[in-house]
């Protein structure tokens, strides 16, 4: 017989065995020797007293054992399969690989970077030397930003697919089981270019392709049907099914598909910075202590306020982690978050970000919304100066409308410049964060201090174009064949809800066929 009930637990006790069982024992009113194994299926922090406990989810196997888990996939030879092109090898492209392999279907992975080893040494030049190769940076290369984007695995697209399975991929190729069973799974960015590395593998052993430092440069179309690529503006690539994978800074994309009148569409995003605080100051609001538990990990937050018919609101928080330079093009100032997997770093990072909406930019052209989003982060690289240096302002500065005299410590490799950040946006995003900051602090004690720092700009919070689909077939309404996916569409959010995406879209060809 099984039962699935919750307990609560110290932070210390979560580790010890006897005691979960002792606790299993006393909710059940049972004797323990009835209790032959017990699963956890979900963990998270309660931390709203002053005494933080964790809550178990537990699944408890009474008076029998367990079934012996085999829930590997396994995957097929593929080598002479029908072909797919799938256009980026992030998330969403990678699952939707290993999707077509399931289906008995070629993956042919188009990736305009570089693989994860090569990709490293772009990446320390521009956190060193503050250069950018717009071909290989944190956004484009293995895995996509998803490689370094920390790796938080949550999501609330429930509703969208099979969130568990994207999870045990994860795990089938390296990454901790206990991102099965947390509330916020969290992978680590100095694990994630591993993990990445081995599912790639994984796509080829079974016969499927990937190619590097390859780029799409056009779609050939016939009768309004895909038939095939052209790829580094010479090579041709021919299959009917396009998987269209590419991220939200894949600008060209757009244009090229604007350039040929496929149908695109302004899409609205978010606006704003990135706000740093050291993570003592976010410990000691969350956990309602002076020093936080060794049995506890560095707090999170969200924090979210409407203010008149704007919302300003936390994005993609990094308890013990660094502020990175993620720009793609030259001339541009784009800020990103991460965290290791220890969450050891001494700040603790989140983008800050303001609603944008249609109404804001005024005109008719699709790409308003990216040009828009594009003029930030150039005036944002010139009041930097160069080397990507990021302007930023201390907090109450901020609000204060006070250029800060220095600048308190912070991770931002390349380094921070002082100035006034409403000199970068735009006066309805500078003005909605002045007045939701303090808020803010009302609602978390230490918050609004002048101890955080704000670095500019977090512009790239998701795509400002979207990709038009059929909600049933997936596939473009002009071009059959040609799949729209995962954030760069804008359909996803994040590393899960892309990889749901990606096993959608590759489900939706088979269903095609």
């Amino acid at each position: 017989m099984q039962k699935d009930i919750e307990i609560t637990l110290l932070p210390h006790q979560l580790d010890q065995d006897e005691i979960i069982k002792n606790k299993l024992s006393e909710s059940l009113k049972m004797a323990e020797n009835r209790i032959k194994a017990f699963e956890i299926l979900k963990r998270s922090i309660d931390a709203r007293s002053r005494k933080v406990i964790f809550r178990l989810q537990v699944r408890v196997f009474i008076d029998e054992e367990p079934a012996i888990d085999i829930s590997m996939i396994t995957y097929q030879d593929v080598s002479n399969a029908q072909p797919v092109l799938i256009i980026g090898a992030g998330p969403a492209g990678l699952f939707a690989a290993l999707q077509c392999i399931e289906n008995g279907l070629k993956p042919i992975i188009i990736e305009r970077g570089k693989d994860v080893k090569q990709r490293r040494r772009d990446l320390a030049a521009i956190n060193k030397q503050g250069l950018v190769n717009t071909e290989s940076n944190y956004c484009y290369g293995e895995g996509g930003a998803g490689t370094y984007s920390d790796g938080k695995l949550y999501t609330r697209s429930n509703k969208r697919g099979d969130i568990n399975k994207v999870l045990q991929v994860f795990v089938d190729h390296g990454a901790e089981k206990d991102i099965r069973i947390d509330a916020r799974p969290h992978i680590g960015t100095n694990k994630l270019p591993h993990i990445i590395t081995a599912i790639k593998d994984t796509i080829l052993n079974a016969g499927g392709e990937v190619f590097f430092d390859t780029q799409m440069t056009d779609i050939i179309t016939e009768f309004g049907k895909v038939k095939g690529i052209e790829v580094n503006f010479e090579d041709k690539i021919y299959a009917e099914h396009l998987i269209l994978a590419t991220g939200h800074s894949a600008r060209d994309v757009y244009e090229l598909l604007h350039g040929k009148n496929i149908l695109i569409e302004a899409k609205p995003f978010a606006l704003g910075v990135r706000i740093e605080h050291p993570q003592e100051i976010i410990d000691a609001a969350q956990y309602h202590c002076d020093n936080r538990s060794e049995f506890l990990p560095p707090a999170y937050y969200s924090l979210v306020e409407q203010v008149g018919a704007r919302g300003v609101f936390s994005f993609c928080m990094c308890p013990g982690g660094i502020i990175a330079p993620c720009a793609t093009g030259e001339n541009e100032i784009v800020v990103n978050g991460w965290s290791p997997s220890k969450r050891n770093n001494p700040f603790a990072n989140s983008g800050t970000v303001v609603q944008v909406t249609l109404d804001d930019v005024q005109g008719y052209d699709p790409l308003r919304m990216l040009n828009f989003q594009s003029e930030i982060e150039k005036l944002a690289f010139e009041a930097g100066g160069g080397n990507l240096v990021a302007p930023a302002q201390r907090m109450i500065d901020f609000v204060n409308n006070k250029l800060s005299i220095d600048l308190p410590r912070n991770s931002y490799l390349p380094g921070t410049k002082s100035v006034m950040l409403d000199n970068i946006l735009p006066q309805f995003v500078s003005e909605s964060l002045k007045a939701a900051l303090p808020l803010f602090g009302k609602k978390m004690k230490g918050y609004y201090t002048n101890e955080a720092i704000l670095v500019g700009v977090e512009s790239r919070t998701s795509s400002p174009v979207r990709i038009p689909r059929d909600k049933e077939s997936y596939q473009h309404p002009q071009i059959k064949g040609l799949y729209p996916c995962a954030e760069g569409a804008g359909y996803a959010g994040g590393i899960v809800s892309a990889a749901i995406d990606g096993i959608n879209c590759a489900n939706a060809i088979l269903n095609s066929l």
